[in-house]
């Protein structure tokens, strides 16, 4: 048995379908991955996702040491409770983690978040740790907390209507930013390619928040549909699309460096920059019918590459990939599956957006 989020008596009341997960027992699905899917493209979903860590950073050199850590420059965040997505990296360039870290809000105006990833949560905590030495901050995880993302065209107004408190802070909410909203913490981040909103609340209270929620029609959705989801989104998961062996300059990461600040693996990225980066990912939409899935073989003219992640998309009702591929490579690819090549249209993520197919 793994460990478990205090919502995990919900998913067994739901009779949900529980495997381990990064050392955690988490509901894959409750009625159908595809129901779970169409759910938050059309309408609302709901996920636990407690099992993330939630880490709270403190101190006069919190800044300077978020600076130095991340490839992405939290000094840009201007706006109280903006959220910024990053890469932690190795000294070589690899990804340590992907992770999101919060602006302190007025409310907490000294108080910077992270929300980092629950595969990787001992190295990360190591990794941290170990570069706060020669800072002047402290480091407090908050196993306290649980978290459930409302995603989908009605999400946010759904979450208003089972918690009147937090309509303000839903409705007022940018893209990529959180608030405190009493002793809860709302933001508008996700991990669907949909709006929506994430909140982290104690966990005594998730079970009743949880049940309002699905009292109202949201729907519960396990990690099936949030794969689905994610992949159709063209968004990164840790230990397929991004490892610490992989830059995130063939990781489709690029966008989040920002060059102007000194930060730890900077010196890797330059010269691997400057040498020429060999590969990329990109999509790849199976023209055929087949099941794409990840270390499948893509041949290219210009080239051999690999599936990252693949899966069937719902929305598109064909199979998707991201794949990894020698720079250059046209628009045309094939997919080695059972022994044989099936053609394949390579495209820039996301497929979907705001549950509209884009190709």
């Amino acid at each position: 048995m793994g460990r478990q989020t205090a919502l995990y008596p919900e998913h067994v009341a739901l009779k949900a379908r529980i495997v381990d997960f990064g050392g955690w027992d988490m509901p894959v699905q409750y009625r159908s991955v595809l129901d779970e899917h169409h759910a938050v493209r059309r309408a609302s979903g709901m996920f636990d996702v407690s099992h993330m860590t939630f880490l709270e950073l403190e101190g006069p050199d919190a800044k300077a040491y978020l600076q130095k850590l991340l490839a992405n420059d939290v000094a840009r965040l201007t706006t109280p409770g903006k959220a910024l997505y990053s890469g932690m990296l190795r000294e070589d360039g690899g990804v340590i983690d992907d992770l999101i870290v919060y602006a302190p809000t007025a409310a907490a105006p000294a108080l910077w978040r992270v929300v980092v990833n629950c595969g990787t949560r001992e190295k990360d905590l190591a990794w941290m740790q170990a570069q706060a030495a020669s800072f002047r901050i402290s480091l407090k995880e908050r196993e306290d907390l649980a978290m459930i993302a409302v995603q989908g065209p009605d999400a946010r107004e759904k979450v208003a209507a089972v918690a009147p408190g937090l309509a303000a802070a839903t409705r007022s909410l940018e893209v990529f930013q959180g608030i405190e909203a009493g002793d809860w913490f709302v933001a508008r981040t996700g991990y669907t390619g949909e709006d929506g909103v994430e909140i982290l609340l104690p966990n005594a209270e998730a079970g009743a928040f949880w049940r309002g929620l699905l009292a109202a029609g949201v729907m519960p959705c396990g990690l099936g549909a949030r794969d689905t989801l994610r992949l159709e989104a063209g968004m990164n998961l840790y230990g397929n699309d991004m490892t610490e062996d992989v830059s995130p300059l063939v990781a489709n990461m690029a966008w989040t460096i920002a060059w102007d600040h000194d930060f730890i693996g900077r010196d890797a990225l330059v010269a691997e920059k400057a040498a020429g980066v060999k590969s990329r990912l990109v999509g790849l939409m199976l023209e055929e019918k087949g099941v794409l899935r990840s270390h499948m073989k893509v041949f290219t003219a210009e080239g051999e590459g690999e599936t990252t992640s693949g899966t069937f998309s719902p929305t598109l009702e064909k199979a998707i990939a991201l794949a990894r591929i020698p720079v250059g490579s046209s628009e045309r690819a094939e997919v080695e599956i059972r022994g044989k090549r099936l053609p394949a249209r390579i495209v820039r993520p996301p497929f979907v957006r705001n549950g509209k197919a884009l190709y």
